[in-house]
C-alpha cells in the first residue's frame, strides 16, 4: 500500500487530509470487529468536499484509515486533550467508546505501523510545506476535518458546523484566525467557533509556527453540513455540499490572497 497520495500546486496553501483514507491492509482488518470493520470514524468525502475549490493547491492525503494508525495523532502517544474522552495513536475504541479490536495490536505492531504509514506521511506533509514556502517565502496548512455532530462520548450537545483550530492563537498569524472566523460567522444558516472541543490537532500544532512562516489552522466541519445523514452509508448529499463549498472556496482563496502579507521573523 502507498500510503499517502501527494498532488502539487503553486500556490501557498497546503491541504492536509489526514483522515479521508479507508485503506486497511489485510493483515490488519482481520484483527478488527464487525464495529471496527465499519470504519465509522472516516472524514467522508472530505477530499471530494475541497476538490477544485482553489487553483494551485497543494493536497496530502493519507490513503490508510485513522484505525491503521491516525496521522493526526502524536506519534509519543500523549494525548491532545488531556482529561477529556478521545481516541489514541492507534485508536483501542471508536467515537462512541466501544470497541473496535477482536486483537488490539501489541507495542511492537504499533511501531510498525508508526514507521510504515504515520511516518511517510508526515515525510510527505513536511516536504509539501517546506516545497511551497520556497516558493512564497510562507506556506499556510489547512487541515481538512469533519466529524458527527452529535457523539455524547466526545463532547455533550450538537457540535457547530465550523470548528476552527489554531490551539489557542498559537499555530497561525491572528489575522488567518480572524479572517476564516468572519467569513464561518457571516455563513447564512451556519454556526461556528473557535478554539471550542477542537483546538487543532498534533498536525495543526507540530507545523503551526508563524515565526518562521509556517502557519497552521484546522476546520472540524459536522458532517451534517455535507452529508445526507450521519450514518451509513455516509453519502455525500450534492445539494448541502454545493451550499457549503462556496463558504469553503471563499476560505481558501482569502487566505491565499492574505499570504502575500504574511511571513516569518527568522
Amino acid at each position: 500500500m502507498i500510503p499517502v497520495e501527494v498532488t502539487r500546486g503553486d500556490s501557498p496553501i497546503v491541504l492536509g487530509l489526514p483522515h479521508t483514507g479507508t485503506d486497511v491492509p489485510p493483515e490488519i482488518a482481520a484483527n478488527l470487529n464487525a464495529r471496527g470493520k465499519g470504519l465509522e470514524d472516516t472524514d467522508w468525502h472530505i477530499h471530494q468536499l475541497y476538490d477544485g475549490l482553489l487553483a494551485g493547491t497543494t493536497t496530502v492525503r493519507a490513503i490508510f484509515h485513522r484505525y491503521v494508525i491516525d496521522a493526526n495523532r502524536d506519534p509519543s502517544g500523549q494525548s491532545l486533550y488531556p482529561g477529556q474522552n478521545t481516541t489514541g495513536l492507534v485508536p483501542l475504541t471508536d467515537f462512541d467508546g466501544q470497541e473496535i479490536w477482536n486483537t488490539p495490536p501489541d507495542t511492537d505492531q504499533i511501531e510498525a505501523r508508526r514507521v510504515a504509514f504515520h511516518a511517510p506521511y508526515h515525510a510527505a506533509l513536511r516536504a509539501e510545506l517546506d516545497r511551497v514556502y520556497a516558493l512564497h517565502g510562507v506556506a499556510i496548512l489547512y487541515d481538512c476535518h469533519s466529524i458527527r455532530s452529535r457523539i455524547p462520548y466526545l463532547f455533550d450537545g450538537t457540535l457547530p458546523d465550523f470548528n476552527i483550530g489554531t490551539n489557542m492563537g498559537a499555530t497561525c498569524d491572528s489575522r488567518i484566525q480572524m479572517a476564516v472566523e468572519r467569513i464561518c460567522r457571516s455563513a447564512d444558516g451556519y454556526s461556528a467557533t473557535t478554539n471550542g472541543r477542537f483546538k487543532g490537532g498534533w498536525t495543526t500544532r507540530r507545523y503551526g509556527q508563524p515565526e518562521t512562516g509556517i502557519h497552521a489552522i484546522q476546520m472540524e466541519l459536522a458532517q451534517s453540513t455535507y452529508l445526507a445523514a450521519e450514518a451509513a452509508p455516509w453519502t455525500y448529499d450534492t445539494d448541502r455540499a454545493a451550499a457549503l463549498r462556496p463558504h469553503l472556496k471563499t476560505i481558501l482563496t482569502t487566505l491565499a490572497n492574505l499570504a502575500p502579507t504574511l511571513g516569518g521573523t527568522t
